[in-house]
């Protein structure tokens, strides 16, 4: 195994970017820095070289918008590799928008609290990590504050995402309905992704035009969220997105007592966090489903499937005992077969699955990072070290790709791994939990 951590700490070394500070995901397909990548990407670094890990933190939070928004992607550099690029974005749109720094005006699953957590248990030298972590916690909370105040239309402590890159799962079968009460305009542009990947992997150009069409309203409307929440055709309170800020409100508060005096903050996360937790619970779950899944907020109602995100509030410490229990039995009886690698990230049973193509059906292992720690929170050790086994043994087959056929068959016929390779958290997740 140390030989597949220092393969994986070289693959780390190899997409940091020392002129600015941050990493990138992976060479070519994505050249910037991602919100949700670089928030587990410190993960990694901090186990072997910790002043990297702050620094991406740094560089991610030096982005930070005036209303406490963090953009999805941040445009440090000049490249022509990547569409849409800042030109199409154009977060100057927003008043309050990074003057620094061109960004989307889109942001991600908000990961950055129990990043911060991790960084601090890993720490060899937690008085001088709780010093750095003192000089960014108000930033993450800022940045829950900006959820809470402007992702919230009805008030119930649940947030929702405007377009599904939002998400963190860009193609997920889950948003074919909502394509489907759309029309947007056929778009001509000339696609980047495809040049580097095999375009069967990758979503399909229809499907850009939906997602190209919501950012054309959000723009009209210079990203005004009280109008996004009005007028975009997608909205959608997400179990995986809540479940990050959920797990980031019980991380910041965790922060927030070891450093003390931040007795008001510490309330309001307690208030932020029991509200979230119920309405959660109450309108995420589905009893007949057995697990949680998305609610299509535009068109008030339940979007009815399995997906790895159904399973990440177990991260999160969201459900009882009971309904964990019940969630694990769901999930091994219809992603758990033997022919399968846990976890695909859409119901391998449903008739959308597609374990080659992007969200619609591989392995991840950030998802599957998330669901062992929650398996291991929970006492369902033996799933957890099946889920972490399945992740390392896909990585030794395959190397660092950024997702993984889940059919295990397919391992043993030459390449099942996917999209980028040498992929920044596929490396930094697998440091992590080799160093368990």
């Amino acid at each position: 195994m140390e030989e597949l951590k220092n393969k994986a700490i070289e693959v780390l070394k190899g997409n940091w970017k020392d002129e600015v500070g941050f990493s990138i995901p992976c060479a070519n397909l994505y050249p910037f820095q991602w919100f949700w990548d670089s928030g587990l990407i410190a993960i990694g670094f901090s186990h072997f070289d910790m002043p990297k890990a702050e620094a991406e933190i740094e560089t991610l939070l030096d982005a930070q918008w005036g209303n406490g928004f963090i953009p999805h992607i941040i445009f440090h550099t000049e490249s022509d590799t990547y569409f849409p690029g800042p030109d199409f974005h154009r977060s100057d749109l927003h008043p309050l928008s990074s003057k620094k720094y061109k960004s989307t005006g889109m942001t991600q699953p908000p990961v950055t609290g129990f990043v911060l957590e991790e960084l601090y248990r890993i720490s060899t030298d937690k008085k001088a990590t709780l010093k750095f972590l003192e000089t960014v916690i108000d930033k993450v909370y800022f940045n829950h504050e900006y959820f809470y105040k402007n992702r919230d239309p009805q008030n119930e402590g649940l947030v929702y995402i405007y377009h599904n890159w939002e998400s963190g799962t860009d193609n997920s079968p889950i948003w074919d309905d909502i394509w489907e009460t759309m029309n947007p305009p056929e778009y001509t542009f000339e696609r980047r992704d495809t040049t580097h990947v095999d375009a069967a992997e990758r979503p399909s150009k229809r499907e850009y035009d939906h997602y190209l069409y919501i950012i054309d309203i959000a723009k009209e409307h210079n990203y005004s969220d009280e109008k996004i929440a009005e007028l975009s055709p997608f909205l959608v309170q997400d179990p995986l997105f809540n479940a990050m800020l959920i797990k980031s409100n019980e991380s910041l508060i965790k922060l927030y007592e070891l450093i003390g005096n931040n007795a008001d903050k510490i309330a309001q996360l307690k208030k932020w966090q029991e509200k979230s937790i119920q309405s959660f619970n109450n309108k995420l779950f589905d009893d007949e489903i057995g697990a949680y899944i998305h609610y299509d907020l535009r068109n008030e109602k339940p979007l009815r499937y399995l997906s790895s995100s159904s399973f990440s509030p177990l991260f999160a410490n969201i459900p009882s005992k009971e309904r964990a229990a019940s969630m694990v039995n769901v999930m091994m009886d219809k992603f758990g077969g033997e022919h399968q690698y846990l976890c695909a990230s859409f119901d391998p049973t449903s008739e959308r699955f597609n374990p080659k193509k992007y969200w619609r059906g591989p392995v991840w292992i950030n998802l599957n990072w998330m669901l062992y720690n929650g398996l291991k929170q929970y006492g369902f050790l033996d799933i957890a070290n099946r889920v972490k086994q399945d992740s390392i043994e896909i990585i030794e087959k395959n190397g660092f790709y950024e997702y993984f056929d889940s059919r295990k068959d397919m391992h043993n016929h030459g390449k099942a791994g996917y999209g980028g390779n040498n992929f920044s958290w596929s490396a930094a997740l697998i440091v992590d939990l080799l160093n368990e």
